[in-house]
């Protein structure tokens, strides 16, 4: 047996209590067991850490087993060859998700953050797009970035996919929608479910790819050779394997929730069903997941955030929980959502609906004149909403000052009214902090009677909008404050800064037009306010923001808080839309927990399980970003296939080595204008300026540039709008012709299609 040193007594685990209340017979915890093999710094045998740990019975041995089980299952283990058990992030291994490329090669992105890690084609031959992995760093590639070598595959994320089916020498297989999925999947013969070649299916994976062999699945499904109007938001759905359906056992369960809240519910909550809170929220919203409340107070205000308590309905381990879990959050396609909660709770007992009794978790705050939050508190409480207000009308009460409609609401008008004082003194507050405010457009399908796309108008944010949004703000910082100071785990809502790659990209482009950004290797998000405020009266103020913007990471779920840079907040949480956010939720029990008592010691989700939630959570919020864009795709190709040879003013939202993106003005689509269509030339791409220049000519195509474009061939099954560039406007908006055969100052551009073009429903990007 290996040396391990003295070896520790039960009594020695610091969860030993929480392990007590789990099991009759507790075995060491996970914890205690990658402590031990940390400390002792070798692998270890089942064997030798039960004789480690002095268990000798038949009920502590299988406790043991069972655990060691878990533990690899979850990537906290693996085992060597022979037998050894060693902890993943130690020793290059680290775990993460799959991100796959459709050239073969892919990425692991770790569970703890860093880089992510380069996988060749020959390690993603194991995995798919999504899957769980272990690998084990070998050096850096080409490009200087960590390389690394599959070593175990934990868990698998594709159970069905979408493709296109082939039958060619004998053989049928299917190619996935999904442009991540580099695998084609072999089909039997005996399996096709009467598919014929070049048509889309649903396909069933009955095998998992492996070293030497392709995944196999089964057709599920025959969907038909094209996508049709109407289907767009099925198949984006259905590509993404984003669950539409509710099993059995969950509909069987909601059944049993009465419909209205019970007297016994209410048990020691705070009655605030006379305090007058109000939902504030678009025409169109149908679950109202926050209200509020303000009055003044002699150093500033006293704020109540009301939030729907989904905790109280939605138990840990039930099988409405697994499965609020497995999809993360709701999808918002195209004038249809999906939700994460059936309708009975999302639309129903959760939703703050006005005049009935509503169960909810409230964060009190007492702000003082200068915005900053001086004191903050949790209840648990039963309210009635006492109005549902819309953000139009509210910014025309408290923003415009509109008589009529402040006689109107003339009931609600000390509450609005001070609801917007207390928004003007936070948002005085996150410009102090100098928190990043980028502008953005963007946009909102409106539909016919029949249901197709009448229009798609850009939408404007007004002050009622930003004053629930700093209330929110304010509620989640508060949230994560007390969760870090309890040192319950939880999940962060974090948002890194700038890595060194895109740091030193940014300031090399911001050098070549004559600016810099402060804060040397660190900079902060004050850094970035301030470079914003320099340039807002520049010409090519957008291209700057654009480029600032894809400077930052993503915004992810993680159990350690690592601060939020964009909104400069040293500790955020999401705690303000548990209908629609699994996080939340996780959110809300562990505040409860404190409420009710609990310990950090006692808190029954380990802080390794934590992690592994918010990585999830952070890929089903991608995977909705992803099913949306899709959805959103093919059906504005629906909308614009009408309209082919026709000519569009637009603007350059992306350059690649392959081409320039254009989106079109007014109808805000984007098509791509390959460099092979451009002028008799060489171009090279600038990944640093975001430019291609051409070779003889000098002709540069640069983001933010106005061209005019012609539609060339539009294609929903493959999300592909074709343009042919006909010519740039320069800087005094004169249009500089720069292809043969098209007139210049020929036909008028249109600004728009035609009424009636492409019948079904989009929705805002």
């Amino acid at each position: 047996m290996a040396k391990t040193g003295k070896r520790p007594a039960a009594k020695d685990d610091p969860y030993l209590a929480r392990e007590a209340k789990k099991y009759d017979r507790p075995v060491p915890s996970r914890e205690f067991i990658l402590q031990r093999l940390e400390e002792l710094a070798q692998p270890l045998s089942r064997e030798d850490l039960a004789a480690h740990f002095e268990l000798t019975d038949e009920e502590g041995l299988e406790g043991l087993r069972r655990r060691l089980i878990a533990m690899e299952r979850d990537g906290q283990l693996v085992r060597n060859r022979r037998g050894g058990y060693i902890p993943v992030d130690h020793e290059e291994l680290i775990r993460g998700r799959i991100i796959g490329h459709g050239e073969g090669y892919g990425w692991l992105v770790p569970d703890v953050g860093g880089e992510r890690i380069f996988l060749s084609p020959r390690d993603m031959r194991r995995v798919l797009n999504g899957d769980r992995a272990v690998v084990q760093l070998v050096g850096l590639d080409q490009k200087g970035q960590p390389e690394g070598k599959l070593v175990e595959v934990l868990s698998r994320a594709n159970r069905t996919l979408v493709g296109r089916y082939f039958m060619e020498s004998g053989v049928g297989f299917v190619v996935p929608q999904n442009r991540r999925l580099h695998l084609d999947v072999i089909v039997p013969e005996q399996d096709a479910g009467g598919a014929r070649s070049n048509e889309l299916v649903l396909v069933e994976l009955q095998q998992q790819p492996s070293q030497r062999s392709q995944p196999v699945g089964r057709v599920m499904q025959v969907l038909g050779e094209h996508i049709r109007p109407g289907d767009e938001i099925m198949t984006a759905a259905l590509t993404h394997d984003i669950p539409t359906e509710w099993p059995e056992v969950v509909l069987h369960e909601v059944a049993g929730i009465p419909d209205t809240v019970q007297a016994s519910a209410l048990g020691d909550r705070v009655d605030l069903r006379e305090v007058p809170l109000v939902t504030i929220d678009g025409a169109d919203a149908r679950d109202f997941d926050d209200a509020l409340y303000c009055e003044p107070t002699a150093t500033g205000w006293r704020l109540l955030v009301a939030i729907a308590d989904v905790s109280h309905y939605v138990r840990p381990g039930s099988a409405l929980d697994q499965e609020a879990r497995n999809r993360g959050n709701s999808v918002y396609f195209p004038g249809q959502v999906v939700p994460m909660l059936p309708e009975k709770l999302s639309n129903g007992l959760c939703s703050l609906n006005p005049d009935v009794d509503r169960l909810c978790m409230v964060c009190e705050m007492l702000i003082s004149k200068s915005g900053e939050i001086r004191r903050s508190r949790f209840f648990r409480g039963v309210m009635r909403s006492h109005a549902r207000t819309l953000y139009d009308v509210v910014a025309r009460v408290v923003a415009d000052r509109d008589e009529e409609m402040r006689s109107r609401y003339k009931a609600l008008l000390p509450q609005l009214d001070n609801l917007y004082q207390l928004f003007l003194a936070l948002r005085k507050a996150r410009e102090r902090r100098g928190a990043i405010d980028f502008d953005s457009t963007e946009t909102q399908i409106l539909f016919d009677p029949e249901g197709g796309i009448e229009d798609i108008v850009p939408t404007e944010r007004n002050d009622a909008h930003k004053l629930v949004e700093e209330c929110m703000l304010a509620a989640n910082m508060a949230t994560a404050r007390f969760l870090r100071r309890h040192r319950i785990p939880t999940l962060f809502r974090i948002h890194e800064g700038p890595d060194g790659d895109r740091l030193d990209n940014l300031r090399l482009f911001l050098s070549g037009v004559g600016l810099s950004l402060g804060g040397g290797d660190t900079p902060q998000a004050a850094d970035y306010a301030r470079l914003m405020e320099q340039i807002k009266s520049r010409p090519d103020r957008a291209l700057i923001q654009t480029i600032m913007l894809r400077s930052l990471q993503q915004a992810v779920y993680h159990p350690d808080n690592a601060g939020h840079f964009g909104l400069a907040m040293q500790e955020y949480a999401h705690f303000t839309s548990p209908i629609r956010r699994y996080p939340d939720l996780l959110v809300h029990r562990a505040i409860g927990h404190v409420l009710d008592g609990g310990k950090a010691s006692d808190f029954p989700i380990l802080k390794d399980e934590m992690l592994s939630l918010g990585e999830h959570c952070s890929m089903t919020e991608r995977r909705a970003d992803e099913a949306t864009r899709d959805a959103v795709m093919i059906m504005k190709c629906h909308y614009m296939r009408n309209q082919v040879g026709e000519a569009f003013d637009g603007v350059v939202t992306g350059v690649t080595g392959f081409g320039i993106f254009v989106e079109l003005d007014d109808v805000y689509v984007d098509g791509l204008v390959h460099v092979t269509s451009l002028d008799n030339d060489f171009f090279h791409f600038d990944p640093v300026n975001h430019r291609l220049s051409g070779e003889r000519s000098g002709i540069t195509y640069s983001l933010t540039d106005r061209v005019r474009v012609q539609l060339a061939k539009v294609d929903p099954d493959e999300r592909k709008i074709d343009l042919e560039l006909i010519g740039r406007y320069d800087r005094a908006g004169s249009l500089q012709q720069v292809q043969q055969g098209h007139d210049g100052d020929g036909r008028k551009p249109r600004r728009g299609p035609r009424k009636g073009a492409g019948r079904k429903p989009g929705r805002r990007r």
